[in-house]
This record gives C-alpha cells, structure tokens and sequence, in this order.
C-alpha cells in the first residue's frame, strides 16, 4: 500500500514538473514576443490565462494517465497544487499578493478546472 501511494505522488510530482516546464516555455515565448511586437495588455494577460490552462491540462493528463481510478479527483489535485506553488513563488518573489482576491480566486478555478479536464481526458 505504501508502495503505491509514494507512486501516486510521484506522478502528481513529475506532473508538476512537467507543467512547470511548460509554463516555463510558454513564458519565455510570450516575453520574447513582447521584446519584438507592441502586444496589448489584453494579449499579454491572455497569454498568462493560455500557459495557466494548457499547463495545468497536460498536467492533470499526464497525472490521469498514470492512475487508474478517479482520475478527474488526480487532475483537480494537479490542478489545485499547480496553483498553491505558483502563487508562493509569485508571493516570495514579489512578496505581496500577486493578483487581487477576485483574479486569484478566478485563476485558482482555471486551474482546478483544467487540470481536472486534462485528468478525465488522460
């Protein structure tokens, strides 16, 4: 039993790995496009709201994929601890709230929602 719980958080481990990568990526993209283009701030938050959702997504697939039973419940957990770990790391970089309470209730949901989708879909 306990060989497979440390295997299902492994996987919930190397699926937030994973996402980061991906934000990481989408990120870098986003600031480079920046650096060459004059985007908006309506694309430039879009682009913030597109790497959260496909992030959390294939996160919560990989997570779904790697277990066998409710995979929506691993994919809302991916989703929710890809959340908690981006907004400490906003908080201990800027160190004061990252986005106001009703954005950051609406970006928590983003995420729970996708990654809850990307864990059905896995």
């Amino acid at each position: 039993m306990a060989i497979r719980q440390n295997t299902k958080m492994f996987a919930l481990l190397k699926g937030l790995l994973f996402s980061y990568i991906i934000t990481a990526f989408i990120l870098l993209l986003l600031s480079f496009l920046m650096l060459k283009l004059d985007l908006s701030s309506a694309v430039i938050s879009g682009g913030i709201n597109f790497a959260y959702i496909l992030s959390a997504f294939i996160g919560g697939f990989f997570v779904g994929k790697k277990m066998e039973q409710k995979k929506f419940l691993w994919g809302l957990v991916m989703g929710v601890f890809y959340f908690i770990v981006l907004m400490l790391v906003s908080l201990l970089m800027n160190r004061v709230t990252p986005l106001p309470m009703g954005s950051l209730l609406t970006v928590f949901i983003i995420c729970g929602l996708s990654g809850m989708v990307g864990g059905m879909v896995g």
